[in-house]
Formats: C-alpha cells, structure tokens, sequence
C-alpha cells in the first residue's frame, strides 16, 4: 500500500475515533428503534448462531440480535471508545471489542454471520477491499451489507469531511472480489418504514 493511501487510512480512523465520532454516536442514539422484524426475519430466513457486526456503534442492531441469540454469541467491533462504553452499559453480556476494521481480531470462519449497516459506506477506498476481505474471512456460512447504493462509485459531502461517506454497488464488488460469495437476497429498507435510512442490503452465502 503506497503512503499517501495509508496516511488516508489512518486519518479518517483517527476522524471516527474522535469528537467527530462522538459527535456521530450523539446523533444516532437512537437509530435502532424500528429494526426489530428485519433481525428477527433475517434470524429465522437465515438461521445462525453466532454474529459479529463490524462498526457496532452503540448497538442499534445488536440489541435487537440480542433477543435472537444467547448474549455470549453476538460480537461488535468499532473503533470509538465512547461508542463502546455506551454499548457495554446497554448490553453488557455482550461481546465488545476496539478493533480496526481492516485487521479483525478474529479467527477464520469463527462467525456463522458477519455484517456491516451504514459502514462500508465511510471507508475510504484505499481500505475497503481490504475491509470486505476480513469480514469474509471471518464469517463461516452469511455476509451481510447494508449500505447506501449507486451505481457508481459516488462521494457524497458529509458534514465538511472529505472523503467521509461514499454510495456505490456494495453487491457487485462482493461478487467481483469474492467467487466464494452467492448472492441469496438484495432488498431495500426505507426510511418511511421506520428504523432504516434508505439503504439496499445484500445476503450472500458463502461456500464451505
């Protein structure tokens, strides 16, 4: 990885690990209010029995995989500290860990399930395949992805951040970097529906 590309790496790290960050989580307090029957349908289309989100935030999806599976089998990952502490006094037989997400502390195939909702899309290019590549490595039978879609590869301004929140096929560059992925469903969670924000997710199944 050439310098440039890594100095991009570590400075939108350091920009979600900070106040800009906490700034975030202060927002998002309650995102996850809604979320509820999409978990529960997905647990029941796709049964696992083990789950990491990567960028779990302050646990707006894991408090709902919570009442799907016992506590010490769901697993989040983030890199803001304030986000996590508020996540361990939510649900504190969970399991939370401070981790890039480019270098996941985990083993292969350790999760029956790994996904992101509304990560990908701040990634910035550089790290992003190799992102992808450890949430793959790490899921044993489902990934999942729930992002903001375009066509193209697309930045949209974000709060006077360069580089801070992208729209593209999130599906179609899963299929292209990994031939172990199938494509098992792709819809579309609405915001008016509630809980979501306008995002496509993708279902892939991965070969054993």
């Amino acid at each position: 990885m050439t310098e440039p590309a890594f100095s991009e790496i570590t400075r939108l790290e350091k920009l979600w690990g900070g106040e800009f960050g906490n700034e975030y989580v202060e927002r998002n307090q309650d995102a996850g209010n809604g979320r509820e029957q999409f978990w529960k349908q997905l647990h029941n289309d796709y049964p696992f029995a083990s789950v990491l989100e990567v960028g779990c935030n302050i646990g707006a999806n894991l408090h709902w995989l919570a009442q799907c599976l016992p506590a010490k089998n769901i697993y989040g990952v983030d890199i803001n500290e304030n986000a996590l502490t508020l996540l361990k006094q939510k649900l504190p037989s969970i399991n939370v860990l401070w981790s890039p997400a480019r270098e996941l502390p985990f083993r292969d195939r350790w999760f029956d399930l790994v996904f992101t909702a509304g990560v990908l899309i701040h990634q910035p290019q550089p790290s992003l395949p190799l992102v992808m590549a450890e949430i793959v490595r790490c899921a044993k039978h489902y990934v999942l992805c729930a992002e903001y879609h375009a066509e193209e590869l697309t930045e949209i301004p974000y709060r006077n951040q360069r580089g801070a929140l992208f729209k593209q096929d999130y599906g179609r560059l899963y299929l292209e970097l990994f031939p172990e992925l199938t494509l098992v469903e792709q819809g579309f969670l609405s915001k008016s529906a509630g809980g979501w924000d306008d995002v496509t997710f993708w279902i892939f199944r991965k070969a054993s």
